[in-house]
């Protein structure tokens, strides 16, 4: 479906957009369009790529103007732009309000106004029974892309949604690495906290079954097992041999036990794909009556990282022998 198309990937200097375009460096898409306001990150990549195919533009979401410039030509976008540390979205609340919600609603916009084939929105279970800033904004986010999904004509507007990505810019498997390389006591906040394990492939996976599948409004959720935080730690030290101590040091300010992917209400009406959930937009009138007369049956029951396939630390400890920060950090300790 790639085939002489261009791609644009908003804050695609991240995680997420390093690993689209390593998926699609060799593949027969005509243009990959990497849009960020991280000059550095950028000219990185660039180096690093060295591909004529991949073209970079220096913008931010927050500006509809350098949206707009970014968007001519384009068929398909991921929307990755995003403040998604759970602390600098807790201080600065309007920020993430301002990237993540004001920026989707540019983004999506602009798709809309440039007739851009589909737009696929990237979301967190952090939006799901939000606690904090930034599950609040992304839940939000969630909502300005539904809603312009409902009027957007030609374009389709969807979303996916999954937990942490193991080895993702910020989050813990990097951080229990560097711990253990630098002699330190391996932090863990609560022993019993539940997390997904997920990969950034696998992250790619999901986006690009969103991008062939989705329909207007819909919602895409990864199936994935999860471990216990500690049995996490314990596997990157068992796989590393460090005898580095694992100190419990409590649960931070907004942090959830577990991560919940499908919420109740979510959960009574997803559809089941095999591999994925697909949560279908309310694409109910502007009849306000409509909500007060018509309801639905929700079971007790969600879909979270307590009540899925829990992991073992040799299970563990078999995924995290993927990952790249792993095999580096086993070659540093030899």
């Amino acid at each position: 479906m790639f085939k002489g198309k261009t791609l644009l990937i908003s804050g695609g200097t991240g995680s997420f957009g390093g690993a689209v375009l390593e998926r699609f460096a060799e593949s027969d898409v005509n243009e990959i369009r990497v849009f960020s306001r991280d000059e550095k990150k950028q000219d990185d990549m660039r180096r690093r790529l060295n591909s004529e195919k991949v073209k970079f533009y220096i913008g931010d979401v927050r500006s509809r103007d350098s949206v707009d410039r970014v968007m001519e030509g384009v068929d398909y976008v991921f929307q990755a732009a995003a403040l998604k540390q759970v602390p600098s979205c807790e201080f600065f609340p309007m920020e993430a309000v301002r990237t993540n919600v004001i920026g989707t609603e540019n983004i999506v916009q602009s798709a809309i106004a440039h007739g851009v084939e589909k737009v696929v929105v990237l979301s967190t279970d952090k939006a799901v029974y939000p606690i904090n800033a930034m599950g609040i904004s992304k839940a939000m986010m969630e909502k300005v892309a539904v809603a312009a999904s409902r009027g957007a004509g030609r374009t389709v507007i969807c979303c996916t949604r999954y937990g942490n990505v193991l080895a993702s810019r910020g989050s813990v498997v990097p951080l229990f690495v560097e711990q253990i390389l630098h002699k330190k006591p391996i932090t863990v906040t609560n022993p019993n906290m539940t997390r997904f394990l997920m990969t950034l492939e696998e992250s790619v996976d999901l986006v690009l079954f969103a991008m062939e599948k989705g329909r207007a409004g819909d919602i895409y959720v990864q199936k994935a097992p999860s471990c216990y935080i500690s049995d996490l730690a314990e596997a990157v030290r068992t796989i590393l041999k460090a005898d580095n101590e694992i100190k419990i040091i409590g649960t931070r300010h907004g942090e959830k036990l577990y991560e919940s992917l499908l919420s109740k209400e979510e959960f009574a009406k997803a559809e089941d794909m095999g591999s994925y959930f697909r949560v279908p937009a309310d694409n109910r009138t502007l009849n306000y009556d409509q909500y007060y007369t018509e309801g639905q049956v929700v079971e007790d029951r969600e879909y979270n990282s307590h009540n899925t396939e829990i992991l073992g630390i040799d299970e563990i400890s078999q995924i995290l022998m993927k990952l790249q920060v792993i095999r580096d950090a086993m070659v540093s300790g030899q």
